[in-house]
């Protein structure tokens, strides 16, 4: 006869795992109301530990700057480091500067270049990036750590699954992205666990005006909209 186990807590674990439905559900309500009005955007994505003074957080201040005189806005995920020079360019260019703040323990913190209409507080990761993905024109990404990779292979592998439609995904920096992308055309392409053509979903520049020249590119032949 199977033994039952019983676990201390276990019904009200699942109670509140129920009334925190209610919670998700405000984030996604909140996110798609706020968003959806403030036009077409690029997210910027990198390091929340880079320091005003490297040379990534300058480039990214010309790159967001240059996003805003091109007519997009700026999506961030509104904390320190790459966040906050993404922010501050679109802000010092006068454009729609959009921070989706996680709450952290640690080093996450809303940076003061964001629009003060603009921006969202996210408890849950899944919620911000169905954010990210749902709003944005196009993602830049630039040298980060396991959340900037979490969020490029999310878009990624929803745009090789078509679950939503295609962006376009630059990477910005050579010498920090060679590495990764050499793996995956000597690793995962020799394996056969992608396709030759999944290589073109994402282009490698190292400067602003690669960025910007790859997105104009894009949308001379599609049409600005949300992603699904």
């Amino acid at each position: 006869m199977r033994k039952e186990k019983h676990y201390k807590g276990w019904n009200e674990i699942k109670t509140n795992d129920s009334w925190a439905i209610f919670k998700i559900m405000g984030e996604f309500v909140n996110g798609y109301e706020k968003l959806s009005k403030i036009g077409p955007c690029v997210s910027i994505f990198g390091s929340a530990r880079t320091k005003p003074d490297h040379e990534y957080y300058k480039l990214t201040e010309e790159v967001a700057s240059k996003i805003v005189d091109s007519g997009y806005g700026v999506i961030t995920g509104g904390g320190p480091g790459i966040m906050e020079a993404g922010n501050k360019g679109a802000h010092i260019a006068g454009g729609t500067s959009v921070g989706l703040n996680i709450e952290l323990p640690f080093e996450q913190h809303d940076n003061p270049y964001i629009d003060s209409d603009k921006v969202l507080d996210f408890d849950y990761f899944f919620v911000r990036k169905v954010m990210f993905v749902k709003y944005s024109q196009g993602f830049v990404v630039m040298p980060g750590g396991f959340g900037t990779l979490d969020e490029l292979f999310e878009a990624i592998t929803l745009i090789q699954t078509h679950k939503i439609d295609t962006f376009p995904i630059i990477l910005v920096g050579t010498k920090f992205w060679s590495g990764l992308v050499d793996w995956v055309k000597n690793t995962l392409l020799t394996e056969g666990n992608i396709s030759a053509k999944d290589l073109d979903l994402i282009h490698v520049v190292d400067t602003a005006d690669e960025v910007i020249s790859i997105l104009n590119a894009f949308y001379k032949e599609s049409e600005l909209s949300p992603n699904f």
